[in-house]
């Protein structure tokens, strides 16, 4: 009887899957000839059981990840003809970063179609910003494989850079780290020292918090998903309490 159950439980997912693979299909405009690539694409790490080694989403988000960069870097060499080198490496890390992309899956649902394990489900994975951004670069890689590069710039023009007329804020072209560094060596030849004061969250979606400090001496704290992000915006505040 147990296996019964089993079974009814395994073939109702299992329809539950093909129903949503086909409704994702769908939502993007694209329809795949490999079907299992687009499974793959969604089939989070958490989601194969602790003998299962091998797991095909890390692979396709490395190799998505890599066409993303491709695609956005041409995508702003043409829109911005006036940026510098500099500027363009800064917009390009903004387009590509966990946020955006976590931001741009939000806007067509992707968690809903993702396959998580339970625990990463209660933990609020669907709505994760590194699981969603991961997700994106592992579809982005399935279309590729599924069809050429043409097809997958067609997804990224589409989904994440589309109307994207916004250049960069004079916030987001400010490295604070570099101009506190820049700022204590030249006063009081030292360079700031951060602290990672805290992790917390599940290891796919931390919040980190560090502090930075001149001389012993705090000026400044930051949070963020990544300790070198919190270690920027750590900067930011020690810079706005110096007036820099």
């Amino acid at each position: 009887m147990k296996n019964l159950i089993k079974q009814l439980i395994s073939d109702k997912t299992a329809t539950e899957e093909i129903a949503n693979l086909e409704q994702l299909q769908e939502v993007i405009g694209y329809h795949f000839t490999d079907s299992s690539l687009l499974k793959a694409a969604l089939t989070h790490t958490s989601y194969h059981s602790k003998e299962e080694k091998y797991s095909a989403f890390e692979r396709m988000e490395f190799l998505g990840d890599s066409i993303l960069g491709l695609i956005v870097a041409e995508f702003i060499f043409n829109k911005f003809p006036h940026y510098t080198e500099g500027n363009l490496s800064k917009l390009k890390a903004k387009l590509v970063s966990r946020k955006f992309l976590a931001l741009k899956a939000k806007e067509f649902n992707l968690g809903k179609y993702i396959l998580l394990s339970s625990e990463a489900a209660r933990n609020g994975g669907r709505l994760s910003r590194s699981i969603l951004g991961d997700a994106m670069e592992a579809l982005i890689c399935a279309i590729y494989l599924d069809s050429d590069i043409k097809a997958a710039a067609d997804f990224i023009h589409k989904f994440i850079v589309k109307n994207y007329k916004s250049p960069l804020a004079e916030e987001d072209m400010t490295n604070y780290k570099s101009k506190l560094q820049e700022f204590t060596q030249s006063k009081y030849q030292v360079v700031p020292e951060y602290k990672i004061i805290s992790e917390n969250g599940p290891d796919h979606d931390k919040t980190f918090t560090v502090e930075v400090y001149i001389n012993q001496k705090l000026w400044g704290s930051g949070k963020g998903n990544s300790k070198k992000e919190a270690q920027q915006q750590a900067a930011k505040s020690a810079c706005t309490k110096l007036k820099l």
